[in-house]
């Protein structure tokens, strides 16, 4: 009779975890298609069948960050470290959702502890910078960013929110030495162009900036800075003109 019970209760085991893998499995399908509500029932179904499948938790995370319920799916994501204190994806995914709740402090926090459980993950290293610039943490971020370009000096990403940090608290020279050093890396960021045309016009070097401002609208006609660039272009030569004039005129 013994022996009954214990394999009647292997079985109802095995029955359970078949179940909760079928439920898993279909709800990473359904969230690949983007069919986030049917998938959040499924991992739901997967969480009841086990309370600590920190993947399911993660999933039914995502279901709701992709809804833009940015509240629930900190409260699932969290439930997942919690289960497994080393999971990266998790707490990137956390750092995420505070950044795109407003909590830079929050994202700060998990993108710190992701970087600890993945050192050598970029893009997590990034994002700390990100959230310390959120924070108006300039010189945190600007140092954040720095190691990483000396780190991954391959990593472009660096660059672009180096230079733009620079470019926002108004150091363009520095700013302008960044972006040339991303053309050398990627000649095909064409938008590094329109950067340095405006470092350059921010530092009273038109002519110069005239040039990037063209080289930038020739790999760019159609971008959403086109405009601008035109606008500004167009300044700049009436600007060139009416000096000429004067100088004519003396």
């Amino acid at each position: 009779m013994g022996n009954d019970n214990i394999n009647k209760s292997k079985y109802m085991t095995t029955q359970c975890e078949r179940q909760k893998v079928n439920f898993f499995q279909k709800a990473d399908e359904l969230l690949q298609k983007k069919f986030y509500k049917e998938a959040a029932a499924n991992y739901l179904n997967a969480i009841l069948i086990s309370r600590d499948d920190a993947k399911s938790y993660f999933g039914l995370g995502m279901c709701y960050k992709n809804t833009k319920n940015y509240a629930k799916a900190i409260k699932y994501l969290d439930k997942a470290v919690q289960i497994d204190e080393n999971y990266f994806d998790a707490y990137y995914e956390l750092g995420i959702c505070h950044l795109l709740e407003g909590i830079p402090c929050g994202a700060i926090k998990n993108f710190v502890r992701a970087v600890q459980v993945n050192p050598d993950n970029p893009d997590a290293i990034l994002q700390l910078g990100v959230s310390h610039e959120s924070c108006e943490e300039y010189d945190m971020a600007l140092m954040i960013y720095q190691k990483l370009i000396e780190n991954s000096p391959e990593f472009t990403k660096a660059y672009e929110h180096k230079s733009s940090l620079l470019m926002k608290i108004g150091q363009y020279k520095e700013a302008c030495l960044v972006l040339n050093e991303l053309v050398k890396r990627n000649p095909a960021d064409t938008n590094a162009f329109a950067g340095i045309g405006v470092c350059l016009d921010k530092l009273g070097k038109r002519s110069d900036a005239q040039r990037y401002y063209r080289r930038f609208l020739q790999k760019n006609p159609l971008s959403n800075q086109a405009q601008f660039i035109k606008s500004r272009l167009e300044k700049l030569k009436s600007l060139a003109a009416s000096k000429v004039k004067k100088f004519s005129v003396v």
